[in-house]
């Protein structure tokens, strides 16, 4: 005859499945679920949940739930200290109500909203490091009885399990961010290349504001190099133990900037399915780099620099200000001091931004750095690709020297990068460069046109002349006119560009 299994017996079967799926699991999202759907059926309970705490809102907000009500409960927070839940964050005590209509500590608006009619509540905290991240509860028994002090140990280590899947999730991102920080530091792509006396002046400038939180403006044309000073001014600096936050202020549409910037609370807007962390926010500690900051609209200009004065932000939908310590360095390849004069962009917000100025020389500004240059992409693409013998032709390099490079260190990359490819694979000719002679002016331009007139049939005519440039080749051209490809494209169909 078989014996039936004590509670104690049965569990441990669980844990050691689940302990499996701590360590195999990828997925965070899916391996929480996994856990709480095991302590739910375990335990017998009529609904569960997994609360994360907000340690910057000192909000929980409802990770895992299950039961009926499961998803009308994911919609809410609840604040540190307030419930059942917020009690046990608070205080980092586990708390088991028989009775919660006997409990002052019971936050009834949620079960009364969602119509769930609750009894008892068993609760314990998530730890990381000695702080609380987090709780989860059970709520009452599927078969009407008490939840009893068994059950509380159950669910203690239920908690330290999911405590410990996502403690794991966070160190493995953390290797993977260092990782990626590191395999980019040795492949020399944050590298400034070149000896020129105008690089010698931006880099000495660069240490020079390196230690400080002196807010940092860039100025200089497109492919000059701007983010790269941007990160040696972060890494030569106290913050270097965080990595830096880039945002192209340029690359996403005005409404999703504001998201991207500050984050959003769950069910700010439409899509708004999960809370998610802003840059600002991301970069707490840290250094932030807002890249074409001149085409940022008055209305995030406004709240950036309160950002600035005050260090202060909202999520967007959110109503707690977050408070942030956060070195800024911006980039523009716009003359932003007369952007200001005409009031384009913010006067104070210029000022705050303008604390220390360097520019990025343009690369015919420093033509002795084309063959250091020219020489540092070659050997990376001949180790991407194998051409160890490769050399660049004295002709080649005559060619490139002479060039003016409108697109500067991009173009001057782009251009090696496709006599490699396009070549003999031993000597990089003057014929495999992408450089042509430069027209010094577009022609089919005449008094009469209307400014927007003029100026579409410029658009075509450049983007057409680029395009000859790059051989038709769209994702090279959208790099030389600093756009995305995906808009390029849509200039060419709305132009009625063909045959290149």
């Amino acid at each position: 005859m078989n014996e039936k299994l004590s509670a104690p017996d049965y569990a441990i079967d669980y844990f050691k499945e689940i302990s499996t799926w701590v360590s195999s699991v990828l997925d965070l999202d899916n391996l929480l679920e996994l856990i709480i759907d095991t302590a739910t059926r375990m335990m017998q309970a009529k609904a569960s949940s997994l609360l994360l705490l907000d340690q910057k809102t000192k909000k929980l907000y409802f990770k895992v739930a299950t039961g009926e009500k499961k998803e009308e409960v994911m919609k809410y927070e609840v604040n540190l200290g307030q419930g059942i839940a917020g009690f046990v964050a608070e205080t980092g005590e586990p708390l088991l109500v028989s009775d919660v209509k006997k409990d002052n500590r019971w936050f009834k608006e949620i079960s009364e909203s969602i119509g769930f009619q609750t009894r008892s509540i068993a609760c314990v905290p998530m730890k990381a490091d000695g702080k609380v991240i987090g709780v989860v509860e059970i709520i009452d028994k599927e078969d009407g009885s008490a939840i009893g002090n068994e059950d509380m140990q159950l669910l203690t280590v239920f908690a330290e399990l999911a405590s410990l899947a996502i403690s794991r999730a966070q160190k493995i991102e953390e290797v993977k961010k260092e990782n990626r920080d590191l395999r980019e530091e040795i492949g020399g792509k944050y590298q400034l290349v070149g000896k020129s006396t105008a690089l010698k002046k931006v880099i000495s400038d660069a240490y020079l504001v390196a230690n400080s939180k002196t807010s940092t403006l860039v100025l200089g044309e497109s492919g000059t190099g701007k983010e790269l000073l941007a990160r040696l001014i972060h890494r030569a600096g106290s913050r270097k133990r965080k990595p830096m936050v880039v945002i192209n202020c340029a690359a996403l549409p005005e409404n999703l900037l504001e998201s991207e910037m500050f984050g959003h609370e769950k069910g700010a807007f439409t899509g708004a399915t999960s809370l998610k962390i802003g840059k600002f926010e991301l970069a707490d500690g840290s250094s932030i780099f807002l890249d074409e900051i001149g085409e940022m609209n008055p209305a995030m200009q406004a709240k950036l620099l309160r950002v600035i004065e005050e260090g202060v932000f909202y999520r967007v939908g959110g109503n707690t200000p977050l408070n942030v310590d956060v070195r800024i360095i911006s980039a523009t390849n716009k003359d932003i001091a007369k952007e200001t004069e005409e009031g384009r962009f913010r006067e104070d917000l210029y000022y705050r931004l303008n604390v220390v100025q360097i520019h990025m020389p343009a690369l015919r500004e420093r033509k002795n750095d084309i063959p250091l240059l020219a020489n540092y992409f070659l050997d990376i693409l001949k180790r991407e690709r194998g051409a160890l013998n490769l050399v660049i032709s004295e002709k080649a390099m005559e060619k490139m020297i002479e060039h003016d490079w409108p697109g500067n260190v991009r173009e001057l990359r782009n251009a090696v990068e496709r006599a490699v490819v396009m070549g003999n694979k031993r000597e990089v000719l003057p014929e495999d460069l992408p450089i042509y002679e430069r027209k010094t002016h577009l022609h089919g331009l005449e008094v009469g046109l209307t400014l927007k007139e003029a100026m579409d049939r410029f658009k075509k005519e450049f983007i057409t002349a680029t395009l000859e440039h790059s051989d038709g080749n769209r994702s090279e051209a959208s790099k030389i006119l600093g756009i995305q490809r995906t808009y390029l494209s849509k200039m060419i169909s709305r132009f009625g560009i063909s045959g290149i």
